[in-house]
């Protein structure tokens, strides 16, 4: 298992359980599953004398469910025990086919629906469980993280509330910006990424994939994307290039300017595998665009990387550009809901983040440095020599 030699010494500050909210629980199965296999490989090596109370579990996962009154309001309940545990709350902010009855009018759950129920789930637990940690892997507000005129700070104001009832961590995915954790100095806020998970499912699906700079470069399509496009250019030792956005700003369209141009800075793709990376695909309006450009200055093959495939147009504008060879695959993580139909198209790659979430969770509940599942430096070098020997 991964990190073992960090948890041989290390004991946990509470016995660890985990709450799934509707919408997320198909990923907890996936994590918990991987978070017994891992305690149970720890043990068979250490081979202890005597095990901690709760240390190892046919299923860590405690049953919770927010139900509903004829009007719509509701109350959580959380249906065991959680008392002195070290308790991880899983929600998936984005599952837009979790359901409720108002009135006898079925609405769709959106994400301040998701985000209430957390609440009802972390005040049915407060003052009975050890220690409280969210794991909210597409960040609620995450794209509303700074003002700029009159309006509201709405992934602060979250963040703020939550630390407010008792929350000690929370752990996400690929912030759109990460500095909104300043809105909480005293609490915990972990920001991981799926680098390493892009090239596994990357390498593994493509043949002759090649990580090497005569064969690969990385795109960042805006401005906001540039750390991440900078940092897997440089762990992969390849070149960088970028697209910034031309936008109208006379006019508002869906809440934002529309995009004018995309502008592209950075060296020749001719014959070259491309990658673009960013945090999300939302519409894929402007990725897809960026990718159309790539290919016509002759880029090899394009492949799109984002942590979140939220698709809010649908997928038809995608099948479009595979079928004209404008983009070769896309790559999305398990992170948060993709409809069944995605998992079906021939250019969708998953990468699937489960044993990394359970690794995640096993090192802070050892309260040991999360750097080490943090930085996947090490792994990516690893991968890079075996495919470049091939």
């Amino acid at each position: 298992m991964p990190n073992i030699e960090l948890l041989e010494k290390a004991t946990p500050v509470a016995p660890i359980r985990i709450a799934a909210l509707a919408g997320c629980q198909d990923l907890a199965k996936e994590v918990d599953k991987k978070l017994v296999k891992f305690r149970k490989e720890l043990i068979a090596k250490k081979k202890p004398s005597t095990v901690p109370q709760g240390y190892s579990l046919p299923s860590f996962l405690v049953e919770c469910e927010c139900v509903r009154f004829g009007t719509g309001e509701g109350k959580g309940y959380i249906k065991e025990s959680v008392r002195g545990a070290d308790l991880f709350i899983m929600v998936d902010i984005t599952n837009y086919t979790e359901t409720y009855t108002v009135c006898g009018h079925e609405n769709h759950m959106s994400p301040d629906n998701h985000y209430q129920d957390l609440k009802r789930i972390i005040s049915a637990a407060t003052g009975k469980a050890h220690r409280i940690n969210v794991i909210m892997p597409f960040l609620y507000e995450g794209r509303q993280h700074r003002r700029t005129k009159r309006e509201s700070l709405d992934c602060a104001l979250m963040l703020k509330e939550l630390s407010d009832m008792g929350v000690s961590n929370f752990i996400t995915f690929d912030a759109h910006d990460p500095r909104v954790q300043n809105s909480i100095p005293l609490n915990g806020f972990d920001n991981f990424f799926p680098t390493y998970q892009f090239l596994k499912a990357l390498v593994k699906d493509v043949k002759d994939f090649k990580l090497d700079n005569d064969h690969l470069m990385i795109i960042s399509p805006d401005e906001g994307a540039m750390s991440r496009a900078v940092y897997f250019s440089n762990i992969l030792g390849v070149d960088m290039g970028m697209f910034y956005k031309r936008r109208d700003y006379s006019t508002i369209v869906n809440g934002k300017n529309p995009i004018v141009a995309h502008e592209f800075l950075g060296d020749s793709v001719e014959g070259k595998d491309v990658v673009i990376i960013d945090d999300m695909i939302s519409s894929g309006e402007s990725m897809l665009d960026v990718a159309k450009q790539i290919k016509e200055r002759h880029a090899k093959r394009v492949f799109i990387c984002t942590t979140y495939g939220l698709f809010t147009d649908g997928l038809k504008k995608f099948d479009e550009y595979y079928e004209k060879g404008w983009i070769d695959k896309v790559i999305t993580t398990n992170l948060n809901y993709r409809d069944p139909e995605l998992l079906e198209k021939p250019y969708y790659i998953e990468a699937n983040m489960s044993k990394y979430l359970a690794s995640i969770m096993d090192i802070i509940n050892h309260d040991l440095s999360v750097e080490k599942v943090r930085s996947s430096n090490d792994k990516i070098m690893e991968l890079m020599e075996k495919v470049n020997k091939c």
